[in-house]
């Protein structure tokens, strides 16, 4: 420490001894906002704190936060809080020193005002003598509630809750903490702005009389909200929109209501699903830009003053305000969406002009084109992009669009996320694909190995994915109540399987118990004066079992026969094998998908969902597998590699690939049966590089001629005898996984 810090410092009576490591920096603070009799002010409010007595925690937030409240208020705050926090304690408001001192810095920036800033500190005295079981949860909610509201609506806000519930004093915290919904629609009603609840029946009118919708609304409160801040957004449950719009500008907030509600709805009028699977991140960020300017432009040929509406809520980013070292795509998109949305623009960057021109021919040619976003969002991110694009710093700066959702409607994720709240866990782009007549999404390319080039052939291969159509769900029931008996059986192998083992966890902040040994540690670092680790819980996890599995059903037209000696086609075992397999699985609790593939030349290899990972075993996917139906040809390496980019993605430590196929790899523009055994074989090899393991359930009786080469000696069963399919495949893969 300097000699003049240590001077300082010398005057401090507290002995906290944490002080000595955060007063140095502290003082240098409050040297720049303070003169001496302020600094002098300082330390003894800190004195007045530290003698309190209520946490050795609570006289370095005096010390180092009180700086940057004089900054935004006066030197005469100083004793003021000291007196506040002496209240508290001798009011024995409980747990409310350390919420008041740790948020006072940020109020007092929101405030900015020395006399505002009373006001807040009268207030807190009000409520410690009027409601002093609200006061803790209030202080801790202060930077929220003041970046929400004015100061007066905030004391309106607890004016009113201190009126309602003085003599409920058990229902103060849950006011105060914005748990109860009558907090929650008072927080509401203080906010300026227009309302939703205000103006609900104009907007339900609005889309009635200008797209025929009738849509639900989902209003979203954005003051609620802390931990991720909402968007609007569009899905299979309505219009998600804000429950409070401010006035923007010149712009009104119902004007901004209706900006925001021509855009999402422009989306549902024409905006056609894309498979997000198919293109990077940043492709995702073109393509967005392109598709919200061409359902503009549509809705501008109907309603040309949307135009002028857009254009006052549009940023329009400066070029060149994008900084060095930053990332700055969206920057260049923002400007690129000004222009396209804007023809008074004034932009001169010739690839800016030369996009905005492509857009407008392609408009012009086709508007319904469901590949114009696609083609100029790649094409633009092909021409633009910059290896700084990958920068960790994002420039924001008049690049977000406020009228704008988040453009989850359209994309289609085939699995679902891994939190219910994740970006794409209720998009309603699912239920629009599952409307379309052939159920085909984007189609995917892929290599094939050439064994006489000794060489790939490039996007050789077309692979077209489909959400399977759905029969009676209720046929697969009855096969599992066909094979009570053996469900029986196959539920006692999975008793045995399911983890038995438990792994300690330790270093937990939260856990089941305490881990003696680190408490111990912890208690002898606090008596000699080191910083204690405070994770000295343990808890428990099930170990043993870390595994996920995909199931590929060849479904090409020779499993439509019926073999010799069975009464049933390969089709309906495979159903009931895959049935009471998925039975199985799912008791265990294995993550397990299910997909079938076909055939038709290199140019249509059919690829189907039946089930995905994160979708449980229930209605749906039965009703899938009731409906599956085979044809055509069965060219496996195609579909090995597309099931294993899904499979390969996973977090499991082992990825099992298991196929169902009744013969070899064939197709009919292939007259060399070799040429797709070895791709089948390279295919099988390059999932086992991204850590798959592939394994294949054989129904041919020739099987041993090829099978062997192309999985490997250890990774195929043959099955002789087809009817026992249906017993052998769950018990096989319990083997497997054992």
């Amino acid at each position: 420490m300097e000699p003049e810090a240590q001077i300082w410092r010398d005057r401090l009576n507290c002995t906290v001894s944490k002080i000595d490591a955060i007063f140095e920096a502290a003082l240098g603070r409050a040297q720049a906002v303070m003169d001496e009799d302020a600094l002098h002010a300082w330390l003894a409010g800190t004195d007045v704190v530290c003698a309190l007595g209520r946490g050795i925690e609570l006289p370095l937030y005096y010390l180092d936060e009180m700086p940057e409240v004089v900054k935004h208020s006066d030197t005469a705050i100083l004793p003021e809080v000291a007196d506040i926090c002496t209240l508290l304690s001798k009011e024995a408001v409980r747990g409310s020193i350390g919420p008041f001192l740790g948020t006072l810095a940020q109020v007092a920036r929101r405030l900015d005002n020395a006399d505002l800033l009373r006001i807040w500190l009268r207030m807190i005295r009000k409520m410690v003598a009027e409601a002093k079981d609200g006061t803790a949860p209030l202080l801790a909610r202060a930077p929220y509630l003041f970046a929400q509201l004015s100061l007066p609506a905030v004391q309106a806000w607890v004016a009113y809750g201190m009126n309602v519930y003085r003599d409920y004093p058990h229902r103060l915290p849950d006011y105060f903490s914005l748990t109860s919904a009558d907090s929650k629609a008072m927080l509401v009603k203080q906010r300026s702005g227009t309302l939703f609840m205000d103006a609900e029946r104009q907007l339900h009118m609005f889309q009635r009389a200008f797209f025929e919708s009738d849509e639900d609304f989902r209003p979203y409160s954005e003051a609620l909200e802390t931990d991720r801040k909402p968007k609007p957004h569009y899905d299979q449950q309505g219009l998600h929109i804000p429950d409070v719009y401010e006035d923007l500008g010149t712009v009104k907030g119902i004007d901004r209501y209706y900006a925001l509600l021509a855009h999402m709805l422009a989306h549902r009028a024409w905006t056609k699903p894309l498979l997000a699977d198919n293109f990077s991140v940043f492709q995702h960020i073109a393509i967005e830009v392109f598709e919200d300017a061409r359902v503009e432009h549509l809705a501008m040929q109907k309603y040309p003053g949307l135009r002028k509406l857009w254009v006052s809520l549009h940023p329009i980013p400066v070029p060149g305000s994008c900084p060095s070292g930053w990332a700055c795509i969206r920057h260049k998109l923002a400007m690129l969406s000004y222009a396209m949305l804007n023809p008074a623009h004034r932009y001169t960057e010739p690839s800016l002009l030369e996009f905005v021109e492509k857009f407008r021919e392609r408009f012009a040619a086709d508007p319904h084109d469901p590949k114009l976003a696609v083609d100029l969002g790649v094409g633009w991110l092909a021409k633009n992009y910059e290896h700084d694009f990958r920068k960790p710093n994002v420039w924001f700066e008049d690049t977000e669009v406020s009228y704008r959702d988040d453009n989850r409607y359209l994309w289609m994720f085939l699995e679902e996320a891994e939190e219910e709240d994740d970006f794409h866990s209720d998009h309603g782009a699912q239920a629009r694909v599952d409307e379309e007549d052939d159920g085909l999404l984007p189609p995917r390319f892929y290599p094939e190995w050439d064994y006489q080039l000794q060489s790939y052939r490039p996007d050789w291969v077309t692979v077209f994915e489909s959400l399977a159509e759905q029969g009676n769900g209720a046929e697969i029931d009855t096969l599992l109540e066909k094979h009570q008996r053996l469900l029986t059986q196959l539920k006692a192998i999975v008793d045995l399987l399911k983890p038995q083992q438990r792994k300690r966890v330790r270093y937990q902040n939260e856990g089941d118990d305490l881990d003696l040994d680190v408490a111990i540690r912890a208690a002898i670092d606090y008596r000699i004066g080191s910083t204690p680790d405070t994770r000295i819980m343990q808890s428990h996890v099930k170990d043993g079992r870390d595994i996920a599995v995909m199931l590929l059903l060849d479904l090409s037209e020779s499993i439509n026969e019926v073999p010799q000696g069975a009464e049933s086609t390969i089709l309906q075992l495979s159903q009931e094998a895959t049935a009471l397999l998925a039975s199985s699985v799912e008791a265990l609790g294995d993550p397990l998908a299910i997909g079938g593939f076909s055939s038709n030349t290199r140019n249509e290899v059919s690829y189907s969902h039946f089930k995905g990972f994160k979708e449980p075993w229930g209605d749906a996917p039965k009703a899938r597998l009731a409906g599956m139906k085979a044809g055509y040809s069965t060219r496996m390496g195609a579909a090995l590699r597309h099931a294993g980019a899904y499979l390969a993605n996973r977090k499991e430590e082992k990825r099992l690939l298991l196929v169902l196929t009744d013969g070899e790899p064939h197709d009919i523009d292939v007259a060399d049966p070799k040429y797709l055994q070895d791709d089948t074989h390279i295919a099988v090899s390059e999932l086992a590089s991204k850590g798959v393991t592939t394994y294949c359930i054989s129904l041919d009786p020739n099987a041993d001629d090829y099978v062997a080469e192309i999985f490997g000696r250890n990774n195929f069963t043959v099955i002789d005898r087809v009817e026992s399919l249906p017993e052998k495949l769950p018990k096989l893969f319990m083997s497997l996984t054992r």
